[in-house]
């Protein structure tokens, strides 16, 4: 379960500065229970300058606050977060809907999205708001009719929160944890029996094991969307268009200078065959710190994806 700010809680609807420092010294003990078992609060980075007032934002609106309050609430909308734009998994293109309002580029549209990828991400709402129920209805809108309809649990009252979290699946916390739940979340995936050692001796990071965990549901949910002609869905291309093309593609091939330069790194014993080998060019990349995960390619209906290596860099120079 991840925790995600539901940015439509928040706009201009406080009637004073006094009731918007109620709201958000809950949501920072909010977000204090969160870390206790060990989540984040995930916010989008425009939050920083959301309405509080009909003629405030939020910059302007937390100069009555106390300093150190003022600097915890900047830090994380503005620094630190982590905010789930980073790696936000529903495209513009996503016609997402909720009581008959648009949703799309909000936390609500994405933690529709990830209900339909099997991934549970609950919203945490300011009050007073007009969001103050659960569940949260989301309707996916194709062609003028309902694909699919998600629900989404929302959070807005402390003691609430602190039950869901205590009943919430145990966080990841260790590589070899990663490696576990990847590899029974991931079934269309086939994972070399090596694929995960090359983290071994580096620094557990929260942030990146999420991000590996993101971008290997994503390769798994491409490896499902062919037809029975063998042929890629619909979905299949919007995920291709969305995550393997364009200036910030999670997915990319090596260049051809790093091909020849790091052919025998890049090259990999065959987890099915043995004594062959893969070239395995394409991968996913995670930001910080620099990670890849390499897996072969082309993806096609009849051949396994396998997945090679997920460690550092390798075309470092």
């Amino acid at each position: 379960m991840e925790l995600l700010v539901n940015d439509m809680s928040l706009n201009g609807q406080f009637p004073d500065i006094a009731t918007f420092k109620i709201a958000m010294e809950k949501i920072l003990r909010m977000r204090g229970l969160a870390k206790q078992f060990g989540k984040e609060i995930y916010c989008h980075r425009n939050l920083a300058n959301a309405s509080v007032m009909h003629d405030l934002s939020m910059p302007e609106a937390i100069q009555s606050f106390d300093r150190n309050k003022r600097q915890a609430i900047m830090q994380w909308l503005t620094r630190y977060g982590p905010f789930w734009d980073d790696s936000r998994l529903h495209s513009p293109d996503d016609y997402l809907e909720c009581n008959g309002e648009v949703v799309t580029d909000t936390a609500i549209g994405e933690a529709a999205f990830n209900c339909f990828r099997g991934i549970q991400r609950d919203l945490i709402s300011l009050t007073p708001s007009s969001w103050e129920y659960s569940p949260i209805s989301v309707d996916w809108i194709a062609n003028d009719d309902i694909s699919r309809r998600f629900t989404i649990i929302n959070h807005w009252e402390e003691r609430e929160l602190e039950s869901s979290l205590q009943a919430a699946p145990f966080p990841i916390l260790s590589w070899e944890q990663l490696a576990n739940a990847a590899k029974s979340r991931c079934t269309n995936l086939v994972f070399s029996l090596d694929s995960f050692s090359y983290l071994d001796g580096h620094p557990f990071v929260h942030g990146a094991s999420r991000q590996i965990l993101i971008l290997l549901e994503t390769l798994n949910r491409f490896k499902n969307c062919f037809d029975e002609r063998g042929e890629r869905t619909s979905e299949g291309h919007q995920i291709y268009q969305n995550h393997f093309t364009g200036d910030k593609a999670w997915f990319t091939d090596s260049s051809d200078t790093e091909k020849n330069e790091f052919k025998e790194s890049l090259t990999f014993s065959h987890p099915a065959k043995d004594g062959c080998s893969l070239f395995c060019t394409w991968h996913g990349k995670i930001k910080t710190p620099q990670l890849r995960i390499h897996f072969s390619w082309p993806v096609s209906a009849n051949e396994p994806l396998y997945v090679v290596y997920i460690g550092p860099k390798i075309t470092k120079r």
